[in-house]
C-alpha cells in the first residue's frame, strides 16, 4: 500500500492496474501479466517504473516505447498526482 497524500492509500495492485492499462492504450503494445514485470516505486512523491513489453511486429521499437513512457507518466501524473522520474521501458518480445 502506498501513502499518495495525507489521508489517500493505493495498493500496488491499483497502481500497476494504472500503468498496465496506460501503457496497453498504446496501439501494437500488450503488458502480459504475470509473465511481464511491472514495478512502481513510489518514494515521497516521485514515481519510477519498471516495464516489460511485448509490441506488436512492425511497430517501430523506440516509438512505441516513447509513446508507452509518455502514456505511463501521464496516467500516474493525472491519477495519483505524483511526479514520474522515469519509466524505464524493455521490449521483450514481438508479436
Amino acid at each position: 500500500m502506498r501513502t499518495l497524500a495525507p489521508g489517500v492509500k493505493v495498493t500496488e495492485g491499483v497502481l500497476t492496474q494504472i500503468v498496465v492499462q496506460a501503457a496497453e492504450a498504446v496501439d501494437g503494445v500488450r503488458v502480459r501479466r504475470p509473465r511481464r514485470r511491472v514495478e512502481v516505486a513510489i518514494e515521497e512523491g516521485r514515481a519510477h517504473v519498471d516495464l516489460e513489453l511485448a509490441v506488436s511486429y512492425g511497430k517501430v521499437l523506440p516509438e512505441a516505447a516513447r509513446e508507452v513512457q509518455r502514456a505511463v507518466s501521464d496516467a500516474l501524473t493525472r491519477m495519483c498526482e505524483v511526479a514520474v522520474d522515469a519509466v524505464d521501458v524493455s521490449v521483450e518480445e514481438l508479436e
